[in-house]
């Protein structure tokens, strides 16, 4: 394993209060290297120089902790986690949350399996499938205190994707970029058929970087109609406005 600077990466941790041990800079180390290694065999990510992966995935998935209490053992579903994003460094910042880590490209789901097994982490999960088809299962339908997704789809359809999974009294929260005005203002509909409600928007500035970020934070206040999320590829091809 060799040795990566993660001192800048350290001091933005201290700034948000977020304790950072040994163990879990080797976590994130021996992950790196593993999507890295993997990258050259799939596609998993455009983003491969340590420092950029550090702020543009690992700082990003974690930056949500600013905002949002995670050190409780809340149940958590990481909605299109591609190559492990948020959910991974979320599960290996807050060790004692449970987290799903659900995606619909099978290949990516046993890359996944593989750092878990490597990093021995216990309390997380992966599903390969649809969001369509696994929010219509009762293993998975509004079962989670929280949904997390940096999957690129306009709110709308993210909102149909996720907030099914959300257990009442629960919250999906949108990692989006920095101006989502439009797109706040055209899933506004879906949301509330949806049973959500937006409950808060929060812009900055990604710490060291020039990197915009937005967190859309929806409650879900009532249970989501079992009509939604309608069948495979409706909620990209005609979002509900």
């Amino acid at each position: 394993m060799m040795s990566y600077n993660f001192s800048d990466f350290k001091n933005i941790l201290e700034q948000w209060k977020i304790p950072f041990s040994e163990k879990q800079q080797e976590q994130l180390t021996v992950y790196y290297e593993m999507l890295v290694e993997k990258n050259k065999v799939m596609n998993l990510t455009a983003i491969t120089e340590f420092e950029d992966v550090l702020e543009k995935h690992f700082l990003d998935s974690i930056a949500i902790a600013r905002y949002i209490d995670l050190t409780g053992d809340l149940s958590v579903i990481d909605l299109g986690t591609g190559a492990g994003f948020p959910g991974m460094p979320l599960k290996i910042m807050f060790p004692d949350l449970k987290i799903t880590l659900a995606d619909s490209l099978n290949k990516r789901i046993l890359f996944l399996n593989e750092v878990i097994d490597e990093l021995q982490l216990e309390g997380v999960t992966t599903v390969h499938g649809r969001a369509e088809d696994l929010a219509s299962d009762i293993i998975y339908r509004e079962k989670y205190d929280l949904c997390v997704s940096r999957a690129v789809a306009n709110l709308s359809t993210l909102s149909e994707y996720c907030l099914p999974f959300v257990k009442l009294g629960g919250s999906f929260i949108s990692y989006k970029s920095g101006e989502i005005e439009d797109e706040l203002t055209s899933a506004k509909k879906a949301i509330f058929l949806l049973g959500g409600k937006t409950k808060d928007v929060v812009s900055f500035q990604l710490d060291g970087t020039d990197i915009n970020r937005s967190f859309v934070v929806i409650g879900k206040d009532k249970k989501t109609p079992k009509t939604y999320p309608r069948k495979s590829g409706m909620p990209s091809k005609k979002p509900l406005h």
